[in-house]
């Protein structure tokens, strides 16, 4: 069975983006962004909401054609591109770009067959999508890359749960002196 992965930046309140969907307010550094395209080199296949969607497919097709574009950055853009991609939305038309197909059915029904097929890690980004796995506890691990700023409100990187979902500490790091990751799998 393969392992679904849960992470993103989130503000030390818990939210993933501002109440008008703003994302640029984290502490980037190198380091941590060269963590975050190691991790997602390890990924088979992203599935992501709408939303954020949107927002990786905006701008990450030609990142790497930027003229400020670093190492990373260019590796993560490439490595973006080629990575198998599936989008949840029952509104978006089928996209066929990077690597990318649409599913409109029901995406606990398809997350739950990706996840028993055979392949490498999954990761499930868009705190909508993330949300509905986790109630379906289809969630294995959680990577919460923790930024020194409160939002106060907004998307928030966590959802209601029918039950508590015991967790185990697996990585602490600190990056750039401020920002913390925590690496959590889910006790079975």
């Amino acid at each position: 069975m393969r392992k679904l992965v849960y992470g993103m930046n989130l503000s030390l309140d818990g939210y993933i983006a501002t109440p008008d969907g703003g994302v640029n307010w984290g502490a980037p550094s190198d380091e941590l962004f060269e963590w975050w395209l190691e991790q997602e080199q390890a990924v088979e296949t992203f599935l992501y909401g709408r939303r954020l969607w949107e927002t990786m497919s905006s701008f990450w097709p030609t990142g790497d054609e930027q003229p400020d574009a670093t190492p990373a950055q260019i590796a993560f853009a490439r490595n973006w591109r080629d990575t198998p991609k599936v989008v949840f939305s029952s509104t978006m038309a089928d996209e066929t770009r990077w690597n990318t197909r649409v599913v409109a059915s029901d995406a606990i029904a398809e997350i739950t067959r990706l996840k028993s097929g055979d392949g490498g890690r999954l990761r499930v980004g868009g705190a909508t999508l993330a949300a509905a796995a986790m109630r379906a506890g289809l969630v294995d691990e959680f990577e919460i890359v923790t930024h020194p700023v409160l939002l106060g409100g907004g998307k928030s990187f966590y959802t209601a749960l029918d039950s508590s979902v015991p967790l185990e500490l697996v990585e602490t790091r600190t990056f750039s002196g401020v920002i913390t990751l925590s690496r959590y799998s889910v006790v079975s």
